[in-house]
């Protein structure tokens, strides 16, 4: 069995990687083979949980008892769908983030440029959910929705034959007290806007002239720059770095991967913003990774040595998550940009920033998918993502399932994406201009 250990990296949520499965593989029969190495998976995901959850408890769960009732169903399955839906079950008996099992498939040409069939197929539509409707937040340049002419503030009333509304209110009516429940909504629009690359999606929207406009897109291979690690599935890197109003640096990306890439960029936009009257960081949509990339952003903007992010807790050690100051560090404002589908690593970095005083968390409230987590290859061949950690942010707030409040909420509108404005960013601009606590969110460094 192919083991990745890296408990030094504090990796992406697992709830990404659940919702990742989407490709996973046609029902077909099980050889006999087959059938011992996932007998041989079961066992090893069991017993991993057994060994190594931090709490010894389970939340109180029967943990021998849930060996004896699920076995017997994957000595049953007749296919891989089946055996999976069992796992995943298993583990999410334990009502946490960061436990998933990841399709073979989605590791097929890990190493080669994504082609026809593979999974990740992107339509170029940014979606979320606004009173209860299907929104476009943002279309990227050069996507099959660009030039199809798709725009933000769009409503999206349908993909397929799938009507939205009744969708979103039945999800909303389930989630309805649920921490999660934004994710929830906007995962659902999200997924259903990706698939295999080459596969064909028809939308029906309502534009800005409220008209009823229906387009077909062909999904594209994702954008970015390919980053594998460990045994997780490829993503892609994109960044994005500009000077906006009064000369307010600006930073964006969307995962905590390929670091050499991520901070060589970060380095360098923290070097030509030194004298920038403010800095946003923009986390919005980005689900988290490696969680030592969130201490090296925030060396450039604590002064101080001693501070830290939050604390992993195991069974036997605590880990804090150091900050080490640079030599010289951004003295400005900070904004960092949340909302329901920013998790974990974005979590530790906004939770801490904003613990210790030194950022204002503007938009909507994160995941609370803020789990250190470690994935490994199952004697099956999938890939199996597991929590090995607790985390309290340096307040010592649990973050999991509550997720990062923003000290200024800030709801997207249709008005304001019809007017090409992010409404976001115009909080924070705002904040940065007006000059509010020229170092801290409230004055206190903690």
């Amino acid at each position: 069995m192919h083991r990745q250990n890296y408990a030094a990296v504090f990796a992406l949520a697992g709830l990404l990687a659940a919702l990742l499965i989407s490709a996973s593989a046609a029902r077909c029969g099980l050889t006999p083979e087959q059938k011992k190495l996932n007998l041989k998976s079961f066992d090893y995901v069991w017993t991993t949980i057994y060994e190594k959850h931090f709490d010894t408890t389970f939340g109180g769960i029967d943990w021998p008892a849930v060996r004896d009732e699920l076995k017997p169903k994957v000595e049953a399955a007749t296919d891989m769908d089946e055996v999976r839906e069992v796992l995943r079950d298993m583990v999410g008996r334990l009502g946490l983030s960061h436990f998933g099992i990841i399709p073979a498939d989605l590791y097929e040409n890990i190493d080669g440029p994504p082609k026809k069939g593979d999974a990740g197929g992107e339509s170029g539509i940014g979606a979320r959910v606004a009173d209860g409707r299907a929104i476009v937040v943002r279309v990227a340049a050069g996507s099959p929705a660009d030039a199809a002419g798709i725009k933000p503030g769009w409503w999206i009333d349908a993909v397929g034959d799938e009507e939205m509304e009744p969708l979103l209110s039945s999800i909303a009516e389930k989630a309805e007290n649920d921490n999660r429940r934004n994710f929830y909504l906007a995962r659902a629009v999200i997924g259903r806007l990706s698939g295999s690359v080459g596969d064909s999606i028809t939308l029906a929207f309502t534009d800005g002239d409220d008209q009823v406009v229906v387009k077909t897109l062909e999904l594209t291979a994702p954008d970015g720059k390919k980053a594998v690690f460990g045994n997780l599935p490829p993503f892609y890197l994109t960044i994005d770095v500009d000077t906006l109003d009064a000369g307010i640096g600006y930073f964006a990306f969307n995962c905590f991967f390929d670091p050499t890439t991520l901070m060589s960029a970060f380095n360098r936009a923290m070097k030509s913003f030194m004298t920038a009257p403010g800095l946003i960081i923009d986390l919005r949509g980005n689900p988290g990774g490696i969680g030592a990339i969130a201490m090296g952003m925030s060396g450039w903007l604590i002064d101080e040595k001693n501070y830290y992010l939050g604390t992993l807790s195991t069974r036997d050690t605590e880990l804090k998550l150091i900050v080490n100051p640079r030599a010289k560090t951004f003295a400005g404002p900070v904004a960092v940009l949340v909302d329901e589908m920013s998790g974990s690593s974005a979590e530790f970095l906004s939770g801490g920033l904003q613990d210790l005083g030194r950022a204002r968390i503007f938009g909507t409230r994160t995941i609370g998918a803020a789990l250190p987590s470690m994935i490994e290859k199952l004697p099956n061949g999938d890939g199996f993502q597991y929590v090995f950690a607790d985390y309290v942010s340096q307040s010592g707030r649990p973050l999991e399932g509550d997720g990062v409040t923003p000290d200024e909420p800030v709801a997207i509108t249709r008005e304001a994406l019809l007017n090409g404005h992010d409404p976001v960013v115009d909080a924070a601009v705002e904040w940065i201009k007006n000059g509010r606590d020229n170092s801290k969110s409230d004055g206190t460094k903690r």
